[in-house]
């Protein structure tokens, strides 16, 4: 018998101003899986994702976790998830490494595993530079140097890419490619395709 999916959704439904959204979209996401939300503008791709991270009540449908009904795990589901939306949420008056500390909370992380997360993102040399001297494509990659150091096992990003050039896409490509081979997974929203082995897609009609 094979194990129970991490995160499965059922008949998920969403309304806005008594319209849904969407309807009735069924999903699982197992260990190492990549799942790509695809759709137009206002298909509702971030409310999706949004529901996905309980944050957003969905009108109908149902969440679990490890098997289990969602309101039940959810102390335990959002121990293993970390969600990233569309704005960095950083301090600009930080440094990169001063973020990553200060977003470790009670929590202090070892400054060796933080340059290796920066390292990773190609930001060694803007680790001490204020955030607020950086580039959009920069602030993302800051963002986004927090997941290997969460210990989450769900990954949710809304449009990671965003602004991230060539050679960043590349990077983000290999944290998520190291976390789906440590048996993570990823669910994300973008217009991008990624260079990832099997990454399957779920596509919004809006």
């Amino acid at each position: 018998m094979s194990p129970a999916p991490l995160l499965e959704f059922r008949d998920l439904t969403f309304e806005r101003n008594d319209v849904p959204l969407f309807a009735g979209l069924c999903g699982a996401v197992r260990s190492g899986d990549i799942l790509q939300i695809l759709g137009a503008n206002g298909a509702g791709k971030t409310t999706l994702l949004r529901v996905l991270s309980t944050a957003l009540t969905p009108a109908a449908g149902s969440l679990s976790w490890r098997g289990a009904p969602l309101p039940r795990q959810r102390s335990r589901y959002l121990a293993e998830l970390a969600f990233i939306g569309h704005t960095p949420g950083l301090k600009r008056s930080l440094s990169p490494r001063e973020n990553l500390r200060w977003l470790g909370g009670l929590f202090p992380l070892r400054r060796e595993r933080m340059d290796a997360a920066l390292a990773m993102l190609g930001l060694a040399e803007w680790a001490d530079i204020p955030c607020a001297q950086l580039s959009a494509g920069l602030l993302r990659r800051v963002a986004l140097a927090r997941l290997p150091l969460s210990g989450a096992t769900l990954w949710i990003l809304d449009e990671p890419l965003t602004a991230i050039d060539r050679d960043g896409t590349a990077q983000v490509e290999e944290l998520l490619r190291r976390h789906q081979a440590d048996g993570g997974a990823v669910v994300f929203s973008s217009h991008q395709a990624l260079v990832l082995p099997g990454v399957r897609q779920l596509t919004l009609a809006g």
